[in-house]
């Protein structure tokens, strides 16, 4: 059976929660609006979850349109589970802003000394 849909109708009449993985790391979750052979998508409620550890902030967006080329992963998540483990803990946007600057500099240090420490040859 083929089914031809005209571009101002709406493919699907059911809600759809996504996470959409971007190359540049970041998690959307949003509801699909729409979508096109490009990839690109448009998320009703969009918000950007970002995850430091057992930290977890949900940023919102708004209404967001992703361009194709910088989708990764596109995955539809089920309304009736949770979509957390337990031990995370959200926390507001301000403390999770704390906690990436935190762990960067961590990043960054550690870099550092192995950088330092090259000189040893440990392979």
């Amino acid at each position: 059976m083929i089914i031809l849909f005209h571009k101002s109708q709406r493919v699907r009449d059911r809600v759809e929660k996504l996470l959409v993985l971007l190359r540049d790391g970041r998690k959307l979750l949003g509801l699909l609006r729409s979508f096109d052979q490009f990839a690109n998508v448009v998320l009703e409620g969009a918000c950007e979850r970002v995850i430091v550890g057992d930290l977890y902030c949900d940023i919102p967006l708004g209404l967001y349109v992703i361009r194709g080329e910088n989708v990764v992963l596109i995955g539809e998540l089920d309304l009736e589970k949770e979509e957390l483990p337990s031990h995370m803990t959200a926390v507001s946007a301000a403390e999770i802003k704390r906690a990436q600057k935190a762990e960067r500099e961590a990043t960054d240090l550690k870099g550092s000394m192995r950088k330092r420490m090259e000189f040893l040859d440990f392979d």
